[in-house]
């Protein structure tokens, strides 16, 4: 059988250090599953944000109240339901920003 050589310009791999791989392999999983938690949550958000809008404004406009009303009702809702979405979804992030930092500084 014909033996593998790299090419002089690769990067040579250590394999012999498993737990170093490890290590690195699982942080930037941690990273992405970190980043895309974060657009999950901001989906949830918007999503909750159209229904209660949507919500107010069906309601409303099934039991016959004046339009105006109804659309000033439905886009405060829409507001303030993505305003303390968002909020959250801050807090959150901040949080887990924290502890990750916390959690690197006990490791050390």
């Amino acid at each position: 059988m014909a033996r593998f050589t790299p090419h002089p310009d690769q990067l040579p791999l250590n394999w012999s250090d498993n737990e170093a791989i490890e290590v690195i392999v699982e942080q930037r999983i941690a990273e992405r599953l970190e980043a895309e938690s974060f657009r999950w949550r901001f989906r949830l958000v918007m999503i909750e944000t159209v229904m209660m809008g949507l919500l107010v404004l069906v309601a409303g406009l099934l039991l016959k109240q004046p339009t105006m009303m109804v659309l000033r009702a439905s886009l405060l809702i829409a507001a303030s339901c993505l305003a303390t979405g968002l909020l959250l979804l801050g807090l959150s992030a901040g949080t887990a920003k924290l502890m990750t930092k916390l959690r690197q500084r006990k490791g050390k």
